[in-house]
């Protein structure tokens, strides 16, 4: 069954093409096609449920779950299968890097650790972050998958502002991978926190619900996320909502009282005044910017 609409290629140089697919059917199990070049690194973003990739390098079928995402390491040029089960679109972003262009920006005869990033790159250890699961994307990947999408100038300045981006998405996958090696080293009390706020965040919660709910003495949890994180736990509630936040007004999906109910926020007042601290700019600015 063909697909009723597609978007394809939003950026081309000679070292980085981003794709964006969108792929609506009117049957079910039809399968896309998806291109890895020669010698590239392939950023790929799953933006529906349950896509389905069958990948012919390896031979195996992978399941992926919305808003998980691989970084891939292409030897030569190779096609994988895409599909999903359900009667809906089968939408992901694939950011495709030539390795030359990564190995100058790491530039790994410098020193160890920066060819330890390469050759873990190109070894595909930042595929799984748990074993046999995917990573899933932060809040701040998210945003900047926002902005590479809607960037709507062209020549120099969107080569400039595409690379850019993606060397920020590259910082943050090595931070979470880094992340993960650090937790498996350390008590897992800072972890555990962590994905409290990150699920909860929205909510109106203090730390003594926090130690209440997860059985942990408060003091414990601002001493040992601050040390892990080198943030109070505070501030990053307050960072993820208002990152949130920003995504939200972008989209223009929802009214600003609503969106500062959906962060947290009991009052638009005290939204309004964190958002403009934050951001130097008012929430009703910047949606009409």
């Amino acid at each position: 069954m063909k697909n009723l609409s597609a978007k394809g290629l939003l950026f081309s140089s000679e070292t980085i093409k981003i794709f964006l697919k969108e792929e609506l059917y009117s049957g079910m199990f039809s399968k896309v096609d998806m291109t890895e070049g020669s010698k590239s690194f392939n950023l790929l973003f799953f933006l529906s449920e349950n896509i389905y990739l069958n990948a012919e390098d390896c031979g195996k079928k992978f399941l992926f779950k919305k808003n998980q995402y691989i970084l891939h390491y292409s030897s030569k040029e190779s096609t994988a299968e895409l599909w999903s089960e359900n009667d809906k679109a089968l939408k992901y972003l694939q950011i495709q890097i030539n390795y030359d262009y990564i190995s100058n920006l790491i530039n790994p005869e410098s020193n160890k650790e920066n060819a330890d990033i390469l050759e873990n790159m190109t070894g595909n250890n930042y595929i799984f972050l748990y074993k046999h699961t995917p990573p899933f994307m932060t809040v701040e990947m998210h945003m900047i998958l926002k902005e590479i999408i809607s960037y709507s100038k062209k020549g120099v300045l969107q080569k400039l502002f595409v690379e850019a981006k993606i060397i920020k998405l590259l910082l943050l996958i090595f931070e979470q991978f880094s992340e993960r090696n650090t937790m498996e080293e350390t008590p897992q009390t800072p972890s555990l926190i962590k994905k409290f706020v990150d699920e909860n965040y929205h909510r109106n919660i203090k730390v003594e619900e926090i130690g209440r709910l997860i059985g942990i003495n408060q003091n414990k949890i601002r001493k040992e996320f601050k040390a892990q994180y080198h943030i109070t736990v505070s501030n990053y509630m307050a960072e993820l909502r208002m990152l949130k936040a920003k995504k939200l007004i972008v989209d223009k999906e929802m009214m600003i009282k609503e969106i500062a109910i959906e962060c947290g926020y009991e009052y638009v007042q005290n939204f309004t005044r964190a958002f403009k601290k934050k951001f130097g700019v008012s929430p009703e600015k910047l949606r009409t910017e």
